[in-house]
């Protein structure tokens, strides 16, 4: 039971950084700020991030992990809740949630730079990376504040990838995505 509790804590901990992964993507047609990230810029001829990573996301993403990381601190004075985690939500700040976010949607900002330098076009899959990115970002980031078990490290590396793939399946089918990468 021990080892259960550990697998659904490391999944919730993690929620700020898969929600803000998700969220440009589910937010893109309310974005109003469809500005690109790299303002269309090239480098070596080939766009630095592309067109579809704008400024709109970037900050969605943020705000979706900081808002996800709140719920977690608000709900950490049920027991329910601090039996599934990993750590004492009130006693992290937010920038915890702000780095879990930050750092998945700069780990996917890094991604989309070397993609384009190998000429992958945007929405073509591009396994492994497009499923690590934001893992590796999230928790590059995060480490400042919080190192999370490496059994968490580990579980989440493993498995990320197959929710993500499950996550742009269902996105695809629920017609929030145009591809199902």
């Amino acid at each position: 039971m021990a080892i259960l509790i550990l697998i659904l804590a490391s999944f919730y901990y993690f929620l700020p950084a898969y929600f803000a992964n998700g969220s440009p993507v589910i937010f893109q047609k309310i974005n109003p700020l469809k500005t690109p990230v790299d303002f269309n810029k090239k480098f070596k001829g080939k766009p630095i991030f592309g067109h579809h990573k704008t400024w709109g996301g970037l900050i969605i993403a943020i705000l979706v992990g900081l808002l996800t990381f709140y719920i977690q601190t608000l709900l950490y004075q049920y027991s329910f809740f601090q039996k599934y985690s990993l750590i004492n939500y009130p006693e992290y700040s937010l920038w915890l949630g702000f780095l879990l976010g930050f750092g998945a949607i700069v780990g996917d900002l890094i991604k989309s730079f070397f993609k384009r330098r190998v000429n992958k076009k945007p929405g073509h899959s591009w396994v492994p990376f497009d499923q690590l990115d934001f893992v590796i970002g999230a928790f590059l980031f995060s480490f400042i504040i919080y190192i999370p078990p490496a059994f968490t490290i580990l579980l989440i590396i493993i498995v990320s990838p197959f929710l993500h793939i499950l996550a742009n399946h269902l996105g695809y089918y629920l017609k929030i995505k145009k591809s199902k990468w």
